[in-house]
């Protein structure tokens, strides 16, 4: 339980797909001008990386592996999560209409996603249990909601503030980014303290 709490918190704080491992940056800077799409991209994207990590461990363990075929994962995992992702914009599209519509076309840019191939790969490269793949990846989602919904607020903040014209839009918005990475950076080694 203890191995599982700290790889929960760990990839949460400290190894944050968008804000130390750099994963999922189109998302994070495109979708979190407002806390609602950035919420839902969020959700979206810890659904998916959950589902593509149940999918994707056993066909890479039973089939891949089984049959020498390791060479092939990264196109299968792809193959996998752009099916997700279809599932997704289908569901939203039925039962959510406007946070599909509020997504944009980010929702489809998750099949692209860098974070949720990132999570699957180094599931396997970490040669995690398939709970604890799962747990990792459950962690990399909550992690980039946490990203998400801070920097939303970051965003929010700026746009309402007075700063110098050559600093408005993009500079600012990476400046700010820049911030909050340093930031999480302080948590290094503190997790691993907390559990001994």
């Amino acid at each position: 339980m203890k191995e599982i709490l700290i790889i929960l918190m760990s990839v949460i704080i400290v190894d944050n797909f968008v804000l130390s491992k750099f994963l999922g940056i189109c998302p994070f800077l495109g979708v979190s001008k407002k806390l609602n799409a950035a919420v839902g991209m969020s959700l979206a994207v810890t659904f998916v990386m959950i589902i593509a990590t149940a999918v994707t461990y056993p066909i890479y363990k039973f089939l891949l592996v089984q049959y020498n075929l390791e060479y092939l994962q990264t196109i299968v995992f792809i193959l996998v999560i752009a099916s997700l992702v279809q599932l997704v914009e289908i569901i939203l599209k039925k039962y959510v209409p406007i946070l599909q519509r509020s997504l944009g076309i980010y929702l489809p840019l998750i099949t692209t996603n860098c974070a949720v191939l990132g999570v699957t790969l180094l599931n396997i490269k970490d040669e995690y249990t398939y709970i604890q793949s799962l747990v990792n990846s459950l962690g990399a989602g909550l992690g980039f909601l946490l990203a998400m919904v801070l920097f939303s607020g970051i965003r929010q903040r700026i746009e309402h503030n007075n700063i110098p014209l050559s600093f408005k839009g993009v500079p600012s918005i990476l400046i700010a980014a820049s911030i909050v990475a340093l930031s999480f950076m302080g948590f290094g080694g503190v997790i691993e303290g907390l559990f001994i």
